[in-house]
């Protein structure tokens, strides 16, 4: 058994990961601060099962507050960190670009230090498919130049994976930045476009669609996600002087219009759709090369977008929907 700690316990893919972690004999510290981006009774019903797990502790605290992160954490014992906490989102960041610094690289410094003064040496740290901008070659590639971030929460990501970078190479921490590419699933966010546009439909209200529905993500199943980094925690604690930026990733972008057309037809209900302006810091396609999450990781996406979204739809409809009450 191993001791775990991850970070942003209470989020989407962090619930899914503890519960995978815990499902195969690890015990998992959780931090989460119930970050107000949005509203933390879906934090806590991401939290329910892992509460009743013996091998689940869980932590509420900000990172960024060194001081109690130093207090909190002083007798825990801790094999490796996956950090997966910090403020997610590009069109927010463009608001609060401190609001991102402080709970992205602040936090991600103070974790660093405590490694560094308590001698953990593994980590596994979630960055993102923003980095790539709107580089022009595809499919993205990880020994890319990443010099052009066109929004703050892309420049806070870019800034961690460097600062990792550093620890590693001053004090020897082994490290994997993982960049995600737009993992969707149930629990997925609410502000997210997926979830976003399933209640709009469901509703039966007009989605709102940015630009002439080309631009492209490279929509990733959660589950394949979750599989992607345990196979990066596996790797670390199989290895030593590792630094390593690993795409996590499905290999095929899917259009804007398509991905609204598809969640329509699932639904079983005609589109109905409202053309709008792009919107500032968006990139225009996100495209994964993951020929080397194959070959180091053994990262092989099993998931299809339609397949991903029929699930989804599926778990909307039993948890968000509201309940209808006989009389």
């Amino acid at each position: 058994m191993a001791n775990i700690i991850v970070t942003g316990c209470a989020g989407f893919i962090g619930s899914h990961l503890s519960e995978k972690l815990i499902e195969q004999g690890n015990h998992v510290t959780g931090i989460d601060n119930f970050d107000p981006f949005y509203d933390k009774s879906i934090k806590l019903r991401n939290l329910s099962n892992l509460k009743e797990s013996p091998d689940f502790t869980f932590l509420q605290f900000d990172l960024a507050d060194s001081d109690t992160l130093e207090n909190v954490l002083k007798d825990q014992p801790v094999d490796l960190v996956v950090h997966l906490a910090g403020k997610a989102g590009v069109r927010p960041s463009i608001e609060d670009p401190r609001g991102y610094i402080r709970a992205n690289i602040i936090a991600t410094q103070n974790i660093l230090d405590w490694m560094k003064k308590r001698h953990v040496s593994k980590l596994a740290f979630a960055s993102s498919s923003s980095v790539y901008g709107n580089t022009r070659e595809t499919p993205f590639r990880e020994d890319m130049d990443v010099s052009n971030p066109i929004s703050p929460y892309a420049f806070t990501k870019k800034a961690c994976e460097l600062v990792n970078y550093t620890y590693h190479s001053l004090y020897k921490l082994d490290v994997i930045n993982m960049r995600f590419f737009t993992v969707f699933g149930p629990r997925q966010r609410p502000d997210l476009a997926i979830h976003k546009f399933t209640r709009l439909i469901l509703e039966g209200k007009p989605i709102p669609m940015f630009g002439d529905g080309c631009t492209a993500r490279d929509y990733t199943y959660y589950e394949d996600t979750v599989s992607g980094i345990i196979a990066a925690v596996n790797f670390l604690f199989a290895n030593s002087n590792v630094y390593e930026i690993i795409n996590l990733g499905n290999n095929q972008p899917v259009k804007l219009i398509d991905m609204i057309t598809t969640i329509y037809d699932v639904c079983g209900i005609e589109p109905n759709i409202t053309q709008l302006p792009m919107q500032a810091g968006d990139v225009d396609i996100t495209f994964a090369n993951i020929d080397k999450a194959k070959k180091l990781l053994g990262y092989n996406p099993r998931y299809s977008f339609r397949k991903g979204i029929e699930n989804f739809v599926k778990w909307y409809k039993e948890n968000q929907l509201p309940k209808i009450v006989s009389l």
